[in-house]
C-alpha cells in the first residue's frame, strides 16, 4: 500500500485517468448521481490517493482557500472498499496535506449527512443545516486546528 500526494501538474496521464475513473465509478454510478464531476477545480488541487495492487483504494482532493470556500477544503472523499481502514488513512493524510501545503487553520467539507459521525471522529463539527446537493442530503462541516 502506498499513499501518494501530487498536485494536478505532477499527475501522470494514467494517474489522472484512474482518479477520474474511480470518482465517476463511486459518485456517478454507485450513488446514481448525475452531476458535473469535472468542475475545473482539479487543476488547483493536491490529489491524495492510496494505491495498492495497481488500483486506487481511496482518494480525496485538497483545495486552497478561495477555490471552493473561504477556508481550505477537502472534497471528493472516497474509498473503493469499505471497512478496510482506507478511509481513515486517506482523511488523516488529507488533513495533513491541507496543513502542510496550504497552512490550513480551518478545513471545510461538504459531507453526506449519513457520514457526520465519521467526520466528527476526526474533529469536524457541523456548521450548517442539512441541504440537498445533487439530490443527496449534505451538511457543511468545519475542522479547526
Amino acid at each position: 500500500m502506498k499513499t501518494i500526494v501530487k498536485h494536478f501538474n505532477e499527475l501522470s496521464n494514467i494517474e489522472l485517468y484512474e482518479i477520474l475513473k474511480v470518482r465517476c465509478s463511486v459518485f456517478v454510478l454507485e450513488q446514481t448521481c448525475l452531476y458535473p464531476e469535472l468542475d475545473d477545480k482539479d487543476q488547483e488541487a493536491y490529489h491524495v490517493f492510496i494505491e495498492e495492487d495497481n488500483e486506487i483504494k481511496a482518494y480525496l482532493r485538497v483545495l486552497d482557500k478561495g477555490v471552493s470556500f473561504e477556508e481550505v477544503s477537502i472534497g471528493r472523499v472516497l474509498t473503493t472498499q469499505r471497512n478496510k481502514g482506507y478511509g481513515n488513512i486517506i482523511l488523516e493524510k488529507g488533513i495533513q496535506v491541507a496543513k502542510e501545503k496550504f497552512n490550513a487553520k480551518a478545513i471545510r467539507i461538504e459531507a453526506q449527512t449519513y457520514a457526520k459521525g465519521y467526520y466528527e471522529k476526526f474533529g469536524f463539527k457541523q456548521v450548517s443545516d442539512e441541504f440537498l446537493e445533487d439530490g443527496i442530503p449534505h451538511i457543511e462541516m468545519l475542522y479547526i486546528k
